[in-house]
């Protein structure tokens, strides 16, 4: 991913936090799960830079959203215990992948701090920019 695209991308989700009234981390990675941007809010509780970073990992690592991976590591899904392998990721939504316009993978997004929902809704807000 190009610097103004990820920029482009950080900054989009940031202004939704902000408009949402709420303090998040933003990780943003490769398709290699590598960082290549990172955020953290004033105010965001410390334990959302790990979760952010994590979201981002498990959507880039195994290509979907970690809502969806959610489904597969819960305790009677057929994945349990799949969150603790490749050094650690999460199985709760805020985690989506970024695709090129052929279906490429260009890496993940990852937001924790706020709820489920609204990790998600910023993400999605910075994951959009790739459409426009």
């Amino acid at each position: 991913m190009q610097d103004t695209v990820v920029t482009t991308m950080l900054n989009a989700a940031h202004a939704e936090a902000r408009r949402l009234g709420v303090q998040v981390c933003i990780s943003i990675l490769d398709s290699a799960a590598w960082p290549v941007a990172f955020l953290r809010m004033e105010g965001t509780i410390l334990g959302a830079i790990d979760v952010a970073s994590k979201k981002a990992r498990t959507a880039a690592l195994f290509q979907m959203d970690s809502a969806d991976f959610a489904k597969i590591g819960h305790p009677n899904g057929g994945a349990y215990t799949l969150e603790n392998t490749n050094g650690g990721m999460t199985s709760f939504g805020g985690g989506l992948v970024l695709r090129a316009a052929d279906g490429t993978l260009l890496g993940a997004i990852g937001v924790s701090g706020a709820s489920t929902e609204d990790d998600i809704a910023i993400a999605r807000v910075g994951a959009n920019t790739l459409l426009a």
